[in-house]
């Protein structure tokens, strides 16, 4: 009984640390989401990143970006992230190898910039995806970047 007591402590503590689920955002919703971005955003911040969606493990953000300020280029190794272009353009790069690579939590890693790989100009109503284990980087905004990111866990082991 104590085992099962302690069971069900455990996982009622677990389970209130996990964000409470958030199916739907309106049209009006995601414009105002915009407009703090535009309004809070740091000078110096190259992602202002705010919930859309959420119920684990998946999450769907906006990022918002702003030109002058790239973005840190980045390898998520457990999951693939899939783009959709608000409002904006930007360059993507994509693949190559990131420059003064470091961890910067269990899952990601992070650098400087990426040495190689394919660039391509984005835009609005530009619909992509980059795989898990894969460089990618946001560089030369034209005034404003704003997407919508969704990170897909892959459910196993990274690569």
């Amino acid at each position: 009984m104590r085992l099962l007591i302690t069971l069900l402590g455990a996982t009622t503590a677990m389970l209130a640390q996990l964000p409470a689920a958030k199916t739907f955002t309106s049209a009006a919703d995601v414009a105002a989401m915009v407009n703090k971005a535009r309004n809070e955003r740091k000078p110096d911040q190259a992602n202002f990143i705010q919930p859309l969606l959420q119920a684990a493990p998946y999450t769907v953000s906006l990022e918002y970006r702003v030109k002058a300020v790239d973005g840190t280029a980045a390898i998520h190794e457990t999951e693939a992230e899939v783009f959709y272009v608000l409002e904006g353009e930007a360059t993507l790069k994509t693949g190559g190898k990131l420059r003064d690579e470091k961890r910067s939590n269990p899952t990601n890693l992070s650098g400087t910039g990426i040495d190689g790989g394919n660039s391509r100009r984005i835009a609005k109503g530009d619909f992509f995806l980059v795989p898990e284990n894969t460089p990618h980087q946001f560089t030369d905004a034209a005034d404003a970047l704003v997407l919508m990111s969704f990170h897909v866990p892959r459910g196993g082991p990274a690569k």
